[in-house]
């Protein structure tokens, strides 16, 4: 692979920044604002599968912006017995956006990858996250610097893996099919959008998800440098 790549395109969240961490930072500051009595361990128990149910129903267009946003706090407060005015939902998840990039926690490893190939490659994100954070995240990170382009679904009207939004990154960038990588951690939004391409990818499965043996996988960010 690494003869033929010069563009590497990656993922944001969960794969360079790190997303629980950060998470669970600008949890603790909302549930002080609000007096909210709940641990926040307790809280992301319950809150975390209802999370991710609700981005895949989100990349797959069946909710909105505002129902995920909404919805996830409303199920795991209601599970958890606390019954929130809708208001309140509002505020709450208003300010969870803002206090996200409070935090800038990167994935270990993750500069020093990014110091390590933007000498040799051009590289890009693709997220699927909300544009209001994604650039307030790369900038307080303090690694917007090594990306040439930014691709973000709401700004291109559709989500991983539509592969609407691989093929306006690739434009973007003045990519090729056949020379570039996209790097991230979802098997479904990232590693089999870009494939359905012809993309070459690598899957940072740092989870431990059971994915097919063929596709090129890693669990810690610097075992990247051993394929591109």
């Amino acid at each position: 692979m690494t003869h033929t790549i010069k563009h590497v395109f990656f993922d944001l969240d969960h794969t360079l920044w790190d997303f629980d961490r950060n998470s669970a930072l600008a949890f603790e500051m909302m549930f002080e604002k609000f007096k909210i009595h709940i641990t926040v361990a307790r809280f992301l128990e319950i809150y975390q599968p209802i999370n991710l149910r609700y981005w895949k129903l989100y990349r797959e267009e069946q909710v909105t912006k505002t129902e995920l946003r909404r919805n996830r706090l409303i199920e795991t407060f209601s599970i958890l017995g606390h019954q929130l005015p809708l208001q309140t939902i509002d505020m709450l998840s208003e300010d969870y956006i803002s206090f996200l990039p409070f935090h800038n926690y990167l994935i270990e490893g993750a500069e020093e990858l990014l110091m390590y190939l933007q000498p040799k490659y051009q590289l890009h994100i693709i997220t699927n996250g909300f544009k209001e954070v994604q650039h307030i995240k790369l900038n307080n990170a303090n690694i917007h610097h090594y990306f040439e382009t930014i691709t973000n679904s709401e700004e291109v009207g559709v989500k991983k893996p539509n592969p609407l939004i691989f093929e306006h990154a690739l434009r973007l960038s003045g990519a090729h099919i056949e020379n570039s990588v996209m790097i991230g951690d979802s098997y479904e939004a990232d590693i089999l959008g870009a494939d359905a391409l012809g993309i070459n990818t690598i899957c940072f499965n740092y989870h431990r998800e059971k994915i097919p043996k063929k596709i090129t996988q890693v669990s810690h960010l610097n075992e990247i440098k051993e394929y591109i």
